[in-house]
């Protein structure tokens, strides 16, 4: 039996200690294996339920071949086939409650043959039927059903005649509910269906915390409250449709879904050569805002939800990386994400005062689990100097500015003796390279932006990075005959852990300082070519993206959520960094093999799948427990279409620069209706790799 994991940690609460409640939205509910989930995890083959004495590890039912439509906080999973079984995770939920679990239709006594299901969006999808009649001879369908179902609760049902001769067809819909929570539903404990009562139009459930009901439109004939059965006789002339509408809501009253927000997403295009350009760049675009959710404590901000079914909730880290990612689109999205994580950090003058709470990730079996709330911590100042360059404006920068100040004096209280900045605990955990490459970068980017708004303080850190430069090429870098590597970690006791992990392509994501200058990366030019080299080989990059971990490391698991499966996010961050660096083979390889697996996932890439090597006439293979959509594998397609622009935005200083990567490895591309300093902005790249901009704000100065 599966047991879902505490939620994450809502505002102010640690990343240790007993669970929390859930905060609004759907609950998490992600097992420690199931990668970048949100509870407290553990590694090692204690926790696998393999052996004698072991403690059997949480279980998700698999969801790679659900139907998922989202609009936060609305949820439906559905069977390929269309029918809501009341088996699993089938039903319509809302705020993480499954308000329908059963939605049977039968046509003229039969079971509709399923014929084709589909995605219409993040939030609709159809599912197609057949029906024989038995009015004529032979083996053909003569009615046909197509369901298209709706996150809000809403389907519509629509039957359409292809007969020659008019045909009377009795229709039943069976519905019922348990009214239960999704962490209960997922861990098997959902309990039995509630007893339906007759509502208007429809039937209702109800139980000491909840209750629903549907309503059907046109009225059932016949509503019986035995079976939860609504039933219609239809007459249909030839050729002749008939529709009926079921709308399942919290109470009678609801008319919409409740909680959701307008987009604060640029209506962004990507056209190019290669039309799943468009499809990719759409797909992850409509994703982002459909896992939009309000901050219960201030409506008017949103946050990108983590991913669904699991983690639709705030997940502090993925939401600012998802926001970062999305900057292109605009800076309302950043500005909101930061300003809801504002409220949540700790104050006092303690040793956790100015971090973000986050709870904890698991790491793999090599390392004990890490902390979110680091790494959203040290993504809060970059997420803010880097919206300041795309033009946020100076009012919603100077009401954020004190909470990036208390991040760095945290960053600062925290790091170790050492030099290095320790995860999760800053005196016996480990010291983790991609840690160390955020802290870097929060110090570079954190300088810029005290620089850039008048604050003190921008030379200390400028020097504390520096000094952080050369500790981690000493520490970590780890010589060898092959030109060497840099370790996954480093342990307290300075022992390195000698893995080549998908973490590393964070050492390559520097970020932009002012007129679109990287900066510095916290390996020399040396080695970010060795790394570049390592990133481009079989062994990391899988030809449908990079390898969490490379194939002959102990431990690989083309499966593990650490140890080998390929992440978005990670292929992505790598792509952009290879190409800020000058690596263009390496990151066009990694672009295209993004590209190809998001064909095969429908546009739609899951935080994570196998890394199964590709060969001729293969697929990649799903991981049966990722979230999909999620939100940072949704900004992964955002920011590798985006890098093959290289737009260098600088809007305090009113220029823009291009620095398209070479080679044009998906032939030319227009990306339109992005935003520069609050304004439209539009580029194209030519097959010869050629950047020009088509649309910018008048102030803007163009560079090259």
């Amino acid at each position: 039996m599966a047991h879902p994991v505490p939620p994450a940690h809502p505002r102010g609460a640690s990343a240790s200690g007993p669970p929390p409640a859930p905060q609004p939205g759907l609950p998490h509910a992600r097992p420690p294996a199931a990668g970048s989930g949100s509870g407290p995890a553990t590694g090692g083959i204690g926790g696998t339920g393999i052996g004698p004495g072991a403690v059997p590890r949480p279980e998700l039912p698999p969801v790679h071949g659900a139907v998922l439509c989202v609009a936060a906080p609305g949820l439906v999973i559905s069977p390929e086939h269309g029918q809501l079984t009341g088996r699993g995770l089938d039903g319509v939920y809302h705020a993480g409650r499954r308000l329908l679990s059963r939605c049977l239709l039968r046509v003229g006594g039969q079971d509709p043959v399923a014929v084709q299901s589909r995605s219409l969006g993040a939030d609709r999808a159809a599912f197609t039927a057949a029906v024989r009649s038995g009015a004529e001879p032979g083996p053909d369908p003569d009615i046909t059903v197509e369901r298209v179902r709706h996150a809000d609760g809403t389907e519509r049902i629509t039957l359409r005649s292809h007969l020659a001769r008019p045909v009377r067809l009795p229709v039943e819909i069976a519905l019922g509910t348990d009214l239960a929570e999704l962490a209960a539903v997922a861990a098997g404990r959902a309990g039995p269906e509630l007893p339906a009562g007759v509502s208007a139009a429809g039937l209702r459930w109800s139980s000491d915390r909840a209750r629903s009901v549907t309503t059907a439109d046109p009225p059932p004939d016949d509503a019986l409250a035995a079976g939860g059965l609504l039933r219609w006789q239809l007459e249909l002339a030839p050729g002749q449709a008939r529709t009926i509408e079921l709308r399942t809501t919290q109470d009678r009253a609801s008319r919409a879904p409740a909680g959701q927000v307008a987009n604060p997403l640029a209506a962004a295009r990507a056209e190019g050569d290669d039309p799943r350009v468009d499809a990719w760049f759409r797909t992850s675009l409509d994703d982002l805002g459909a896992l939009l959710l309000r901050d219960p404590e201030e409506p008017s901000d949103a946050f990108v939800a983590a991913g669904v079914p699991w983690r639709c909730g705030l997940a502090p880290a993925e939401s600012l990386w998802a926001a970062r990612m999305a900057l292109p689109l605009g800076t309302g999205l950043a500005a909101a994400t930061l300003r809801v994580l504002a409220r949540t950090q700790a104050g006092g003058r303690g040793a956790d005062a100015g971090k973000i709470p986050g709870p904890l990730r698991g790491a793999g079996p090599p390392l004990p689990p890490g902390c979110t709330g680091t790494e959203a911590t040290l993504a809060f100042p970059v997420v803010l100097a880097e919206a300041r360059r795309w033009g946020m404006p100076e009012a919603e920068l100077g009401e954020l500015l004190p909470s990036a100040e208390r991040c760095l004096t945290w960053l600062r209280r925290n790091t170790g003796e050492d030099g290095f900045l320790a995860d999760p605990d800053p005196h016996t955990g480990p010291r983790r390279c991609e840690i160390q490459a955020h802290a870097h970068r929060a110090a570079l980017l954190g300088a810029d932006l005290l620089a850039g708004c008048g604050r003190p303080g921008a030379e200390e850190w400028r020097e504390w990075a520096a000094a952080l430069r050369r500790r981690f090429g000493e520490a970590f870098w780890l010589d060898g005959p092959d030109g060497g590597r840099p370790a996954a970690a480093v342990h307290p006791d300075g022992r390195p852990l000698a893995r080549l992990t998908g973490a590393a392509a964070h050492l390559l994501d520097t970020g932009l300082l002012g007129r679109g200058q990287p900066a510095p990366g916290l390996l020399d030019r040396i080695r970010t070519e060795q790394l570049a080299r390592l990133l481009g080989t079989p062994a990391m990059d899988s030809g449908w993206g990079l390898r969490g971990m490379a194939v002959r490391e102990p431990g690989h698991n083309p499966f593990g959520h650490r140890t080998g499966a390929v992440r978005p996010y990670e292929s992505a961050v790598a792509a952009a960094g290879l190409a800020v660096a000058g690596f263009e083979k390496e990151a066009g390889a990694l672009l295209r093999g993004l590209l190809d697996a998001a064909e095969k996932f429908g546009y739609r890439l899951p935080e994570m799948y196998a890394a199964e090597q590709r060969t001729e006439g293969s697929a990649p293979l799903p991981h049966p427990a990722a979230c999909r959509p999620a939100a940072v594998s949704a900004a992964a397609g955002i920011h590798a279409l985006t890098a093959l622009a290289g737009i260098r935005p600088d809007a305090p200083a009113g220029t823009v620069a291009l620095a398209p990567l070479a080679g044009a490895p998906l032939g030319a591309v227009r990306l339109s209706g992005l935003r520069v300093a609050g304004e439209p902005f539009s580029v194209r790249v030519s097959r010869l790799g050629l950047g020009m901009v088509e649309e910018a704000a008048d102030a803007l100065q163009l560079g090259g």
